[in-house]
């Protein structure tokens, strides 16, 4: 594939004379088999040739964005535009990252031990998912810095010190929900340090969260009328609207999470059997469920005239190169432009709000909690009882209730 960019070039002959030949064409190949064009391919090997030899011989030790930096502001020079350094940092950095060249900078974080010790007790000793560990971990980075950029010592860190750090985050800006899973985090790290003797016993069980009641608010789920006028709107011939289509049938009917539709892999469809295997997150175990028509016409649409070539089991890929998984965040992305561009008013505009329109759905069609919440994966049929509010009828079933001479 290097070989044929290069070929017909007035310059093909300096791809041999630069440095690292060998490492830019193997580069370059990979990107092929992403899905890059031959014309980005052309401007990703104009652009390793000038960083080839501007590296030292010992790039292979490690590569910093300040040396990266200078070789495009070189470039910038000579072309006397901004797009040309950009372009620079912005082709070299993939490429000094797949050779494993790249020097990552490095923000001394004076706890970084600690943070350390409690990331990995949380994945290897917990078990915790990859997301909480994740969002854990940044909540707790962010506490470690503030105690740094206060000089707070963590080891004699007391609980008025904790009241300060929240006041610091200014709660203003923050819902209770927000504020209570920072606290949570944030206790459960204190816990985990006071027993690796990092700070004393009783700085954990000094953080009082917010009070949250569980049925404190409605539902945000869409009118399934708004539903249907989202899956009309996508049921085009236009590739992006073909992919996205099947993501919100998968959404909607099934109620995936954003993270399960992600992760949605090829060989959980089975097309032989009609079925459709999904792991669902919150219960960590696999559910079986018949493959229902609209949905398997929208994946194979998708899958057979949309979906790139490609290693990956992933269903759902990147339109554009390179070809890898979508993830949560983009499904995300996918249901937030259905909703924006139809101008649906919703208190939540993401894939979640979908799944809340499959439950109340399920229950206006008079399933039970216990069968909706098999239904969304969920663990216990207290995590469904917030869609009984919405059950019209029964509500007023209940209000045209005769008390007789009660009254």
């Amino acid at each position: 594939m290097y070989q044929s960019v290069c070929s017909g070039h007035p310059t093909v002959h300096r791809c041999d004379d630069a440095p690292f030949g060998a490492e830019r064409e193997r580069y370059l190949d990979h990107c092929a088999e992403q899905g890059s064009s031959p014309a980005v391919l052309k401007i990703k090997r104009n652009e390793l040739l000038w960083i080839a030899r501007h590296l030292g011989p010992d790039a292979a030790q490690g590569v910093s964005m300040e040396v990266l930096g200078l070789i495009a502001l070189e470039r910038q020079n000579l072309h006397g535009a901004v797009t040309a350094r950009r372009r620079v940092v912005d082709i070299g950095r993939p490429w000094l990252r797949y050779l494993g060249w790249w020097r990552e900078p490095t923000v001394a974080l004076r706890y970084q031990r600690e943070l350390d010790s409690y990331i990995a007790w949380m994945r290897n000793e917990r078990g915790f998912t990859p997301s909480t560990v994740e969002q854990w971990g940044r909540v707790v980075s962010k506490f470690l810095g503030w105690c740094e950029l206060t000089n707070h010592q963590f080891s004699d860190i007391q609980a008025r010190d904790i009241d300060q750090y929240f006041a610091h985050l200014e709660m203003g800006r923050w819902s209770r929900i927000s504020v209570a899973s920072i606290a949570s985090a944030l206790r459960v790290f204190l816990r985990y340090a006071s027993t690796q003797g990092m700070c004393a016993d009783y700085i954990s069980a000094s953080i009082c969260r917010p009070r949250l009641y569980q049925h404190e608010s409605l539902p945000y789920a869409p009118d399934w009328s708004d539903v249907q006028h989202m899956l009309a709107a996508v049921d085009t011939d236009k590739p992006r609207d073909i992919r996205d289509r099947a993501i919100l049938l998968l959404l909607a009917i099934y109620g995936m999470r954003s993270g399960e539709v992600a992760a949605l892999r090829l060989d959980q469809v089975d097309w032989a059997g009609r079925t459709l295997r999904l792991f669902r997150l919150k219960r960590r175990q696999p559910q079986i469920y018949p493959l229902v028509q609209s949905v398997a016409e929208g994946l194979a649409r998708y899958i057979d005239t949309v979906r790139p070539q490609s290693s990956c089991p992933e269903v759902f890929l990147c339109m554009q190169a390179p070809r890898r998984p979508m993830k949560a965040g983009s499904i995300y992305d996918v249901a937030n432009r259905s909703f924006v561009a139809l101008g649906i008013e919703a208190a939540h505009q993401g894939g979640h709000a979908l799944r809340h329109a499959c439950a109340t759905r399920l229950l206006a069609a008079g399933l039970s909690l216990k069968e909706i919440g098999d239904h969304l994966g969920h663990r216990s049929t207290s995590a469904t009882s917030i869609y009984a509010k919405v059950n019209m009828a029964a509500l007023r079933e209940v209000g045209a209730f005769d008390l007789g001479e009660l009254q």
